[in-house]
C-alpha cells in the first residue's frame, strides 16, 4: 500500500437535479433544494478522489463517519463542487476535513472518516454474510 500524505486533496462536482432534492427523499411538501445526503455524497466521493492516486490496485475505501453542518440551501441546477483534505493517516483509517460550495457560498463543512479495504476480502466477507457464493 503507497503512502497517503497528509494534505492530499480531492474535489468532485454534482449538478443539483430532481433525483437529489430533499422533497424526493423525505417530505414532499419541502422546497426543491439540496437533500443533505446528497451533500454527504459530494463530500465522500471528494475525500475518495483525495485518495485514489494513491492506492494500489485492488484496494479501495469506505466511510465510516460524517460529522457534517449543512449551512445553506441549494436550487436545483446549481454545481455543487465538494472538496476534501486528509488531515490524518492512522493505520487504514483516513479523516478529512470536508466542504461544499455551490458557486455562490459554502454549504456544508465537517470531517469524515474512510476506512482502507482490500477489494476481494471485502468481497468474500461480504458473501460469507449473505450465504452468497
Amino acid at each position: 500500500m503507497n503512502e497517503i500524505p497528509i494534505g492530499s486533496r480531492g474535489t468532485f462536482e454534482l449538478v443539483v437535479g430532481p433525483d437529489h432534492l430533499a422533497n424526493r427523499f423525505k417530505d414532499a411538501t419541502l422546497p426543491a433544494v439540496l437533500a443533505t445526503p446528497v451533500m454527504i455524497l459530494v463530500m465522500e466521493n471528494a475525500a475518495l478522489n483525495a485518495i485514489k492516486p494513491h492506492l494500489d490496485p485492488g484496494f479501495s475505501a469506505v466511510g465510516t463517519h460524517v460529522d457534517v453542518a449543512h449551512l445553506a440551501a441549494t436550487p436545483v441546477g446549481r454545481r455543487v463542487i465538494g472538496e476534501a483534505e486528509v488531515t490524518r493517516v492512522d493505520g487504514r483509517r483516513i479523516e478529512f476535513t470536508v466542504r461544499a460550495f455551490d458557486g455562490t457560498e459554502l454549504i456544508g463543512a465537517g470531517t469524515h472518516q474512510r476506512a482502507l479495504i482490500e477489494l476481494a476480502k471485502f468481497a468474500e466477507r461480504l458473501r460469507a454474510k449473505t450465504g452468497a457464493g
